[in-house]
């Protein structure tokens, strides 16, 4: 039988259509874009004791006017920060950076890697880790032959998601071993608040962009509720 693809981030809905917040009986959460419209995202309880859940985005699972919504925004909102290139946090943020780079007019983006090619510089290397894939290490590597690209360059670093901040923190890092401070950090989604701390931290000033904000939610009397 034929498995019907599922409706999570595949379509826009009107402001006065779907009200933001927890929906579908605690299984969904509609997140509000700038301009009002929401896009429907699963709750996925964390690994633990089951109390605790975060609204999804899985940016190369949605729907191309999903993406274009979440690129056009984003490109919106970097365009008077003036940066010169994109920085794309593997693997999500490749498919979100490649659509801002092409508003913002540039010719390419930057993509960083986790699979080390032979000519690979590990002073170039961060390890990395991330809310979703908890268990897997890796590593985060820059071509060493982008580095002309990046240095004296406005690098705006693009990934699909803020949540922990530790997939962040480890591309903040490589670019520091390659002397690049960013000019701005550019996510579809803000998860919570558990990165803003960390980030501050390794990126001081320079700002945070995101097309949607979610809460973390925890289990109350009522159902799911932003923590």
């Amino acid at each position: 039988m034929q498995v019907a693809p599922h409706e999570f981030w595949q379509q826009l809905h009107a402001e006065d259509g779907l009200p933001e917040g927890v929906q579908r009986g605690g299984t969904a959460f509609a997140a509000a874009l700038p301009d009002g419209r929401r896009i429907l995202l699963p709750i996925r309880v964390l690994p633990g004791a089951g109390d605790r859940a975060v609204a999804s985005l899985i940016v190369n699972q949605a729907s191309f006017a999903v993406l274009d919504a979440l690129a056009d925004m984003l490109a919106d909102a970097l365009r008077p920060l003036a940066p010169s290139v994109i920085v794309a946090v593997p693997t999500l943020g490749l498919p979100l950076a490649e659509g801002i780079a092409r508003r913002l007019g540039h010719a390419r983006m930057v993509p960083l890697g986790t699979s080390r090619k032979f000519w690979y510089d590990d002073a170039l290397s961060e390890p990395l880790n991330s809310i979703t894939t908890p268990e897997q290490a890796k590593r985060l590597y820059i071509d060493p032959r982008m580095l002309p690209l990046v240095k004296n360059g406005r690098v705006a670093v693009v990934d699909d998601v803020l949540s922990s901040g530790s997939s962040m923190r480890s591309a903040l890092r490589v670019l520091r071993h390659a002397g690049v401070v960013p000019v701005a950090i550019a996510v579809a989604m803000l998860q919570g608040e558990a990165w803003r701390a960390p980030i501050t931290e390794e990126a001081g000033g320079c700002p945070v962009l995101g097309a949607i904000a979610t809460p973390l939610l925890k289990n109350g009397s009522e159902g799911w509720e932003a923590a």
